[in-house]
């Protein structure tokens, strides 16, 4: 074997001699060793060393075929005239105490984009561990440190990862849509790191998306007092879906024994649903209409949910506001309790709302990156170390990073 083709197919320094190859247990190993006249001390790179016996090591590279393949290198140690000290020789294909090439370390980068760890560990028939760890250095040297300087709009949301109320904070650059930090737990005090992180630039952050999380307005406005709070819209509905699917409720238990009370049954995701994605073959928007003949309160609801649902589509933030004041009004004067109570949080959170019409962001990037975090998480089965985790999560913004545990 030719010194060209070690270097061109291995990566292995045109300064290494070929010496043989062995075959072992199914194994190609290549023999190879440095003169002493190409050695260099490898801590002042002096060529003023002199030998000083030698030492094997096995590194795995690239695999033939099925054949898993070694490069066997035989170390001089060096005694160098400079320093004074007996030192090895320095591997020039591979990292400082790994037991692979950094060829290897490449090819399993490669893989991992469209295999699980486990898979791609089976395939070159080494520990999963050693996959494990190849991928969270290479992470950790691209992702471990996301940039902030250029901050403008960002979004902070939490998400659920295990069971027993188990969160992540996120936050994400909306402009970009890159995960610029994740916190553990939920609330302010998951978020003091990400103010340290950003305090020499927080006031380029003109505007911050959340949802009505009490910890999370508070934290934003004590850190970042220069910037925009938005409330998100979808959050703004979510609630009030949940607040008409307790009424529901409600008043179906109310009804109960009568002819009334049947027909209420099943129409809570029919309440729930925007009237275009009624199902027609189903007979949904039919369904939907006679619970809402049958009981007014119910039907007074609906149609305020639907209606509020128009405040973000207003022409300008004048016409908005007067639009929220209309529709807060009518809900006081509804008599609904449930519509009452509502108006009241809605107005609470006015600015947050209507500041929507000075930055048009919302939280919807951010909940699509948390769909694509559940989506990596249940790939893998979960996640032990979580380290690992977050830098996989920073690495989602790769399109080509594909979602592999």
């Amino acid at each position: 074997m030719s010194k060209t083709l070690l270097y061109n197919a291995f990566g292995i320094n045109s300064k290494y001699d070929y010496l043989k190859t062995d075959y072992e247990k199914g194994n190609v190993i290549f023999v190879i060793k440095k003169p002493i006249y190409n050695c260099q001390c490898s801590s002042c790179s002096s060529d003023r060393v002199k030998h000083r016996g030698s030492v094997t090591r096995v590194i795995r590279t690239l695999p033939i075929g099925k054949r898993s393949t070694f490069i066997k290198v035989i170390l001089n140690r060096l005694e160098c005239k400079n320093c004074g000290i007996i030192r090895q020789e320095k591997i020039d294909f591979a990292e400082p105490n790994k037991s692979y090439t950094r060829l290897f370390e490449r090819y399993v980068l490669e893989l991992s984009r469209a295999m699980t760890i486990l898979d791609v560990a089976s395939l070159l028939g080494v520990s999963w561990h050693v996959i494990k760890d190849i991928q969270q250095r290479y992470l950790g040297k691209k992702y471990s440190k996301p940039p902030v300087k250029g901050l403008r709009h960002i979004a902070i949301d939490e998400i659920s990862i295990r069971k027993g109320h188990r969160y992540l904070t996120v936050v994400m650059d909306l402009d970009s849509g890159i995960i610029v930090y994740v916190g553990d737990g939920k609330g302010s005090d998951s978020l003091i790191p990400f103010w340290k992180r950003i305090r020499r630039f927080k006031k380029n952050i003109e505007a911050v998306a959340i949802d009505m999380s009490v910890s999370y307005v508070s934290a934003v406005q004590n850190n970042l007092p220069d910037a925009k709070l938005i409330i998100d819209h979808f959050h703004v509905i979510k609630l009030f879906q949940d607040k008409l699917s307790s009424l529901r409720t409600s008043l179906q238990s109310a009804l109960k024994g009568t002819c009334e009370y049947d027909i209420l049954k099943g129409t809570r995701w029919l309440l729930l649903k925007n009237p275009q994605n009624l199902n027609e073959k189903k007979n949904e928007k039919q369904k939907l209409e006679e619970a809402l003949l049958i009981n007014k309160p119910l039907a007074t609801a609906y149609y305020m949910k639907e209606d509020l649902r128009q405040l973000w589509s207003q022409e300008n933030k004048e016409k908005a506001i007067e639009f929220l004041k209309d529709w807060l009004k009518r809900a006081k004067a509804s008599g609904i309790q449930m519509l009452m109570k509502f108006a009241n949080t809605l107005a609470a959170y006015r600015t947050g709302i209507l500041a929507y019409y000075d930055h048009k962001i919302s939280t919807g990037p951010l909940e699509g990156t948390n769909n694509k975090i559940k989506v990596l998480k249940r790939n893998a089965y979960g996640f032990r170390d979580m380290g690992f985790f977050k830098l996989k999560i920073y690495a989602l913004h790769e399109a080509k990073f594909r979602l592999v545990g």
